[in-house]
């Protein structure tokens, strides 16, 4: 028997800048001078749509070293980062600083799950790796965000293969949404498809 009155599971959201080239490496790098004030916007209000972020370990490290000592901003975005539980997926990594974080060194698969499953708000996790793509393969990631940025990067700043997808096998994908910024963004929803 069915719970109907069981709350829905938790999303698990991939956000990720990409170039047209495919390049997904540094972005900090190529892709500020496209971020206005509609990009913001989106941003914040995907972030405050999640109530944790899930985070493979060279985010985890890019983002606890960068954010913080962000200064607050007025919308709450930096205070929201800092705040907000963090899960770290590594098994390396030793200690997890950054507050609120845990580090998820185990079966991968079945700690997502038992997140998805606990009460609260979407799971956000930033960029598309090897965590991304065990999560697309093991039917645990909901939604993939491309920001498609108009760039063509080049190999110059790609470090070890940064290329979107450059993990993992074939995929079916539904265009779910799509949102152009000014800037000549545009954020691109998909879904995995379902199997047939």
């Amino acid at each position: 028997m069915t719970d109907t009155n069981a709350a829905p599971a938790r999303k698990v959201i991939a956000s990720t800048y990409v170039s047209l080239d495919g390049v997904i490496a540094n972005p900090h790098l190529w892709m500020m001078s496209y971020m206005n004030e509609e990009g913001q916007r989106y941003a914040l209000e995907q972030l405050f749509a999640s109530d944790a972020l899930l985070l493979g370990r060279t985010t985890y490290e890019g983002f606890a070293q960068a954010w913080p000592s962000m200064p607050r901003d007025e919308a709450g975005f930096a205070d929201r980062m800092n705040s907000m539980p963090k899960y770290v997926v590594s098994t390396t990594l030793q200690d997890a600083d950054w507050s609120n974080s845990t580090i998820i060194s185990g079966d991968v698969v079945k700690e997502v799950g038992e997140l998805k499953r606990q009460p609260g708000k979407d799971i956000l996790t930033y960029g598309f790796g090897r965590l991304a793509r065990t999560l697309l393969d093991h039917d645990l990631l909901d939604e993939l965000r491309f920001w498609l940025h108009p760039v063509l990067v080049g190999d110059g700043l790609v470090e070890n293969g940064d290329l979107l997808f450059r993990h993992g096998g074939a995929a079916s994908l539904e265009l779910v949404g799509q949102t152009a910024f000014s800037s000549g963004v545009v954020v691109l929803r998909y879904r995995p498809a379902k199997k047939r």
